[in-house]
């Protein structure tokens, strides 16, 4: 598999249980022996440098191009007609655009719908597009993202961590996976988006691609662009000190915390990387976590049948998040993998939990799995995937 980043272009071997480091200043990650440039990579200010510098063309071309692929979703320069024949002639000798290729995609009976998808250079990432219904009835979609192709964390009850960590995606591969779901949905109308939101909860830890993230985040939150709201984009981490403060400050995003325990001893036992930041240090960090007014810290936590579920556990819970910082809670029943040593909590136990939670006035919300008939949980896809072709 993939590994490390050693120079640029270059991968290292990674072994499997170590933490990739978190380059803050990488722009691209992806091996390619193509000269030309995938402008999907570019940030605005990047593509107006290089379109400026290198074309010689003027400022205000490089933001039509923009909105050309980000909002129109333009795959070819010969589609940019409001861009002259010379700089589209410039743009096909020199750049591409370059969108993940879709592999497989897969729609359960609830609607939620998995894709499979295929970088340049052979590594494969998932993201889920997850369906609900406004007050209206309209439905409208929340989408699911990766940020690295696999996962240095290993938690044991993921499949994405079985996996072991390849490398990190590059701003283009992550917003990417964007593109290919707005085509997917017809979502062409930027005024009245079909897609809603978006939750950095796929494959990968976020926070161990920081450089690449923030660079998405900032992209997101251009209204010549995608234009997504930081109140409609959440970044989950599983607790990664490096750049939490950075995320936080940029305000581009809301936060998410995988706990899934609430003492030090039981973290340690299922997200054994993660706990190497010692619980109270993290909440330590997150009870000084810059919010906006009216905003809260996310808590997800994955009921794990007989593991963390019980009365104990609920307590505990309530206790921790009450005392430390403004968050909520969002229960997750967990979706068992083929092969897991885990089994999903009885229904009867996640009710008390919710109850025992919400009785020390702790605002906590049952999130039931989706797409459990389609493998939709983080990295079950590309298991199934690597299974049938071995």
């Amino acid at each position: 598999m993939g590994g490390a980043r050693g120079g640029k272009g270059t991968f290292l071997p990674q072994e499997k249980g170590s933490l990739p480091p978190s380059d803050i200043t990488q722009t691209t990650d992806t091996p390619t022996h193509n000269h030309m440039r995938n402008i999907l990579n570019d940030t605005l200010p990047e593509l107006t440098a290089w379109m400026t510098e290198e074309l010689g063309e003027p400022r205000f071309r490089a933001a039509q191009v923009w909105q050309w692929i980000w909002q129109k979703g333009a795959r070819d320069f010969s589609e940019m007609t409001d861009v002259s024949k010379a700089c589209r002639a410039r743009l096909a000798e020199t750049a591409r655009i370059v969108w993940p290729e879709v592999v497989t995609v897969q729609e359960s009976r609830d609607g939620t719908t998995k894709f499979l998808l295929g970088m340049e250079d052979g590594a494969q990432i998932e993201t889920v597009l997850i369906p609900s219904e406004d007050r209206e009835g309209n439905r409208r979609w929340t989408q699911c993202l990766s940020s690295q192709v696999g996962c240095a964390m290993g938690c044991t009850f993921c499949s994405t961590g079985d996996m072991g960590f390849e490398r990190n995606l590059t701003h283009g591969e992550i917003l990417g996976q964007i593109l290919v779901a707005r085509a997917h949905l017809g979502d062409n109308r930027p005024d009245w988006p079909i897609l809603r939101n978006l939750v950095f909860m796929g494959m990968g830890e976020p926070l161990l691609n920081l450089g690449n993230v923030m660079r998405a985040l900032e992209s997101l939150n251009n209204d010549r662009g995608l234009n997504f709201s930081p109140r409609r984009i959440t970044v989950s981490t599983c607790g990664i000190e490096k750049g939490l403060r950075e995320l936080g400050e940029s305000g581009l995003a809301y936060l998410a915390v995988s706990l899934h325990a609430p003492t030090q001893e039981l973290r340690a036992r299922i997200m054994p990387k993660a706990a190497r930041w010692p619980l109270p240090e993290l909440l330590k960090a997150l009870a000084a976590y810059p919010l906006k007014t009216r905003e809260r810290i996310t808590f997800e936590y994955l009921l794990l049948g007989g593991v963390n579920d019980g009365p104990e556990q609920a307590h505990q819970l309530a206790k921790l998040v009450s005392e430390t910082v403004r968050g909520k809670l969002n229960l997750i029943v967990y979706n068992p993998a083929e092969g897991s040593p885990y089994e999903a909590p009885d229904e009867a136990r996640v009710l008390a939990f919710e109850k025992i939670l919400w009785n020390h006035n702790i605002t906590a919300i049952i999130r039931k799995s989706k797409g459990q008939d389609i493998k939709a949980a983080c990295g079950q896809l590309k298991a199934a995937s690597k299974t049938l072709n071995t």
